[in-house]
């Protein structure tokens, strides 16, 4: 939709003029013949820019100013004026003013300066609602086949306009399959505004979405644009939808269906052209079974449904996870980038991340921050950690696990701590009878969290001589 100019003069030649000249550039254009009617306007509808006349009856340019930046700090205001000098040209500059243009009007002049305007207005916008992801990345790690089908269907889905609902547990990257379908989408340009439905109260999520006028209720001193309105043109991210109260339900499936609305407390009726992106982790089936969600906007929403797996399901996408958060954990801090051990990936691996990759993100970063050494080692892994790895085959056995790989290691750790036991904890017998070189059986207790005991024993007791060893391996 094309942004709104409200042109302010009291010449009607030159708003009969400009009228004409600017709707012929594609714009919607409002007019006012005094400061007192273009702030009348101005409480009807918020245009995109305004062009403000100086000399005027009553009210002048400068007054209207002034009370403009207090209620619409953003707004970008042009002055024109015949009776321009450099101290009034200086003046509405510091008073905010972002361009001042002198009569007689050179329309190619003030039709660049507009363009400036408005440009320099929606990069405001987008650095605004940014400023806190710059440093985020939207590339989706790894190469397992899960996460090559998720990106594959990303990318299917980007160049449409169509609504999608990303499903899947917490913490598994919902918000950064939405910010790659924004960003290899054709609204890329335009923003991408966020909105946790489950974060905002029930009492202000309408004010929230559709914005409010001044006086729609207690505390609404001035009109405020809602999200919808904010992310014209572009995407629209709506997490935790499953979160939302069956009335504003009502309210977003209009939206879908007609790409209208009006605000809290206004009659007005707003167009918008916004592509909705909607997530949730929980089950909307069953939600809709209780009552708790409408089953005419989750076919809405789910026009093109994509899910994204637990980090269980890719766990050897974990090596690759975890040097990328180490990456991302020097460029943050002063501590500089720390190295790891590849044989803390097993311990990783075998560990069924009930948080996914927020989990595992945050548990790297406590590693970082309590390792005292550049290099994070097996010994490094916190007990608790280890405590809840899968138990010994005498507890929980190996036919219980769901992946091969998590059943071998299941029965390796505890085949070796019997072993170790047999042999006193004597890594040097202990590698001998199972047919490994001593480094080696090292190297695979380290990554199976077999650590502290058998190194403190094998460094300060004397081992048992040959028979005392015999003795222990037949159960004599």
């Amino acid at each position: 939709m094309k942004p709104k100019i409200l042109v302010v003069d009291d010449e009607i030649s030159i708003l009969q003029s400009l009228r004409g000249v600017l709707q012929d550039e594609g714009y919607r254009i409002g007019v006012a013949a005094s400061g007192e009617e273009a702030l009348e306007e101005l409480r009807r509808d918020t245009p995109d820019l305004m062009l403000l006349d100086i000399w005027m009856p009553g009210m002048d340019g400068l007054a209207v100013l002034e009370e403009i930046k207090k209620s619409h700090a953003h707004l970008p205001v042009i002055i024109i004026s015949g009776h321009g000098n450099i101290e009034t040209a200086v003046k509405a500059t510091r008073m905010g003013a972002f361009d001042f243009v002198e009569k007689p009007l050179s329309l190619e002049r003030i039709l660049v300066s507009i363009k400036n305007a408005l440009d320099f207005h929606r990069l405001e916008e987008e650095n605004l609602l940014w400023r806190q992801k710059a440093h985020r990345t939207s590339h989706m790690t790894g190469r397992s086949e899960a996460v090559e089908s998720l990106r594959e269907q990303i990318r299917r889905a980007a160049p449409t306009n169509a609504t999608v609902l990303i499903t899947g547990e917490n913490g598994t990257g919902k918000e950064l399959a939405a910010r790659m379908i924004h960003q290899l989408s054709k609204r890329s340009h335009r923003p991408m505004v966020e909105v946790n439905c489950a974060a905002i109260p029930e009492d202000l999520i309408e004010s929230e979405l559709f914005g409010h006028e001044k006086g729609a209720f207690t505390g609404a001193h001035e009109r405020r644009r809602g999200r919808f309105d904010v992310a014209n043109g572009g995407t629209l991210f709506l997490d935790e939808i499953g979160d939302m109260s069956l009335r504003t339900q009502a309210k977003i499936l209009r939206i879908l269906q007609e790409q209208v609305f009006e605000r809290v407390g206004g009659s007005r009726t707003i167009q918008v052209d916004v592509r909705v992106v909607a997530a949730t982790n929980k089950d909307i089936q069953r939600e809709i079974e209780a009552g708790r969600f409408r089953q005419d906007l989750y076919y809405r929403l789910n026009v093109i449904p994509i899910f994204v797996p637990p980090l269980r399901d890719r766990l050897q996408d974990i090596p690759l996870l975890v040097e990328d958060f180490l990456d991302d954990m020097a460029a943050e801090s002063a501590m500089g980038r720390k190295e790891i051990d590849p044989a803390v990936f097993g311990p990783l691996q075998q560990y069924s991340w009930p948080g996914n990759i927020r989990e595992l993100r945050n548990f790297i970063e406590r590693m970082v921050i309590m390792t005292p050494g550049q290099r994070i080692g097996p010994r490094d892994l916190p007990l608790d950690f280890l405590n809840r790895l899968p138990k010994p085959p005498e507890e929980a056995g190996p036919y219980q696990c769901a992946t091969l790989r998590e059943a071998r290691s299941v029965f390796e750790r505890a085949y070796l701590l019997r072993k170790l036991d047999e042999f006193a904890w004597n890594v040097s017998l202990t590698a001998a009878q199972v047919g490994l070189e001593r480094s080696h059986l090292h190297r695979k207790m380290k990554a199976l969290g077999i650590r502290e005991r058998e190194e403190t024993l094998d460094a300060h007791e004397s081992p048992p001589n040959d028979a005392e060893a015999r003795k222990r391996g037949t159960g004599e």
